[in-house]
């Protein structure tokens, strides 16, 4: 069941309510200065709300007809309440709607909740990158989605 989370378009004034949940979810957390450069440079971000708040974000990036995730953070307080889900099928949406028939992401090996929901919604393991994430060193799980044509 997906929670009923409102999901809009990321604004400047989210930006250190979202820098707050990926400190608190990542070892080497993203700065407030790459958050900004992803809304100046108009990339598909959104974020998820509740209470008012910001309760969960993800970034994305589109070219020809291919998309990526590069970056998705769901609140302590909100996790486990199908918001990471609503968040990547917002996404999946925004790139189809710009043209991507494919997407594309990195994920920690050791982060299984997270390649459980890519796996639940349709993602495919295809290689890794060895030694691609820091704090600690680890290697990423590149994974694909390919978007059906409407």
């Amino acid at each position: 069941m997906v929670a009923p989370f409102p999901i809009r378009p990321a604004r400047l004034a989210d930006v250190p309510a979202i820098h707050a949940i990926e400190r608190d979810a990542f070892s080497d957390p993203w700065s407030p200065r790459d958050f900004r450069d992803c809304l100046e440079s108009e990339l598909p971000f959104l974020v998820a709300t509740s209470d008012g708040g910001v309760a969960g974000y993800i970034v994305g990036l589109q070219g020809a007809d291919e998309g990526e995730i590069l970056n998705v953070g769901v609140g302590r307080a909100c996790r486990r309440r199908g918001l990471g889900r609503a968040l990547v099928s917002a996404m999946l949406t925004r790139l189809a709607e710009l043209g991507a028939v494919t997407v594309y992401l990195e994920v920690r090996e050791s982060n299984r909740p997270a390649r459980s929901l890519y796996e639940q919604l349709g993602f495919q393991d295809i290689g890794r990158r060895k030694g691609y994430y820091r704090d600690p060193l680890e290697d990423a799980v590149m994974l694909k989605r390919d978007i059906p044509r409407g």
